[in-house]
């Protein structure tokens, strides 16, 4: 199928065959004619899978339709609103709505989130736009304001909706959604069908279209998963090993908390490899600056909370590191997801010290799955490692069968299937070769919401 049999306008086409997209996703393919033919939507994907443009096409086509062409329009008033958890990504929904959009008349776009000078968003809204992509806490402080009018919203769609819950955001989404027309159509996009996602959606959805792509909680299979057991003390030494012997280039990596992104940046740092560290401690611009800097090459390492990275849309992203297991076994699937996506493949690692048993377990437990164990040959610890006994060491490296490779970075397999990192023919693995096309436009997925 293509994105021609959806009945998109061919402005979108153009758009979107400029982005390099050739076929829709899974979520893609039902998401569109459903949300075109005005349904409610309640539709769970994993991450990577397309959602953004799931939704962004179809109302972007559906907007442009009643705009019209005439360049002579009356006031403007928000039409279609986004909910998202995040700054992060509210800037990457509004980018993504620029970018199918450019071909469209005149459709005026709003991001609105805190951390930033409320003036410009003032002024924005007060010109007057069509679609608003917002974060909860903010959007309520300009309708306190009176500089945002809800009444005459047509689509409410609400984008990341298990974390927006997560972040305890149900109260200002229900105060949201009380200011808004009782007749509207309603999209809600989510990773998971939680018990509080089906609640939420039995109170805002009017017989929706329920689409579920991916089995709950589940890893991309492009995603090649492991873990490198290793003490506590000696994390940031392997994973600096690691990032330099690899010669990696681009690096996610995950922390629990602010403070522990900001020490292990200044780790890095010190060993040499541009890092920065992005938190809801940091500023809006921070933030920006950081995110930039590592999409263009100039930060190799981007150490982030799982507040803020949720919703980083990073191009052909090789590396994830949980330099920390995360105590929710649901953000293990979160995490990785920043790789392996719109048909890419990635690779994600994790560190685990003995007091994380636990947390790899209940990962392990929700994925169904064990993931395989490697050590790094040719990485000597400075202690023994104290947390878990070393895996056993095999007496002579196992030939490669058919067409498998062997671990990348001087890395040994010690248990678990599979090869390391997504070894897929051409492009897989942990920073292979970008594929000369890519199948369908990525959808968003991040993090702190005022």
């Amino acid at each position: 199928m293509s994105f021609a049999n959806l009945g998109l306008s061919q402005g979108l086409l153009e758009a979107v065959a400029k982005e390099g997209y050739t076929e829709p996703t899974p979520i893609q393919a039902k998401a569109i004619p459903a949300v075109l033919e005005g349904h409610d939507l309640l539709a769970a994907a994993q991450t990577g899978t397309g959602k953004t443009a799931a939704f962004t096409l179809p109302l972007l086509h559906k907007l442009s339709a009643a705009i019209g062409d005439s360049t002579v329009q009356t006031r403007r008033h928000v039409r279609v609103l986004v909910l998202v958890p995040t700054r992060e990504l509210a800037a990457q929904v509004a980018d993504s709505v620029r970018t199918y959009g450019r071909n469209l008349p005149s459709i005026r776009t709003a991001v609105i989130f805190g951390g930033v000078n409320i003036n410009p968003q003032i002024d924005m809204l007060r010109r007057g736009v069509d679609i608003v992509v917002a974060t909860p806490g903010r959007l309520l402080d300009h309708v306190g304001q009176r500089t945002a009018d809800l009444s005459k919203v047509e689509v409410l769609v609400l984008d990341e909706a298990d974390r927006m819950l997560d972040m305890g955001f149900i109260h200002d989404i229900k105060r949201v959604i009380g200011l808004l027309p009782k007749q509207r159509q309603n999209l809600l996009f989510s990773a998971t069908f939680s018990p509080d996602i089906r609640k939420l959606a039995e109170g805002l959805l009017k017989n929706p279209v329920s689409i579920d792509i991916a089995p709950r909680n589940s890893a991309a299979e492009s995603v090649g998963q492991r873990v490198i057991h290793v003490a506590k003390d000696q994390k940031a030494g392997l994973l600096a090993y690691m990032v330099s012997r690899g010669n990696w280039k681009q690096t996610l990596v995950f922390t629990r908390t602010k403070h522990g992104a900001n020490r292990l940046a200044e780790r890095l740092a010190k060993d040499g490899i541009t890092t920065a560290a992005i938190h809801g401690n940091k500023s809006q611009g921070a933030r920006t600056r950081a995110l930039a800097d590592f999409k263009t090459g100039a930060v190799r390492v981007l150490v982030a909370t799982d507040i803020a990275a949720r919703g980083l849309d990073i191009d052909q992203l090789p590396h994830v590191v949980n330099y920390e297991l995360p105590n929710v076994p649901e953000d293990y699937v979160h995490r990785i997801g920043r790789t392996g996506r719109a048909g890419a493949s990635g690779e994600a690692i994790s560190l685990v010290s003995g007091d994380e048993r636990g947390e790899l377990k209940d990962i392990e437990r929700l994925l169904k799955k064990p993931i395989p164990v490697f050590e790094v040959e040719g990485y000597t610890p400075t202690e023994p490692l104290r947390d878990l006994p070393r895996p056993p060491m095999r007496s002579a490296p196992r030939k490669p069968q058919g067409h498998h490779q062997p671990a990348r970075s001087g890395e040994r397999k010690h248990s678990g299937g599979g090869a390391p990192g997504g070894h897929r023919g051409k492009g897989g693995g942990g920073g292979g070769g970008r594929p000369p096309q890519r199948s369908a436009p990525r959808g968003g997925q991040g993090r702190k919401g005022r």
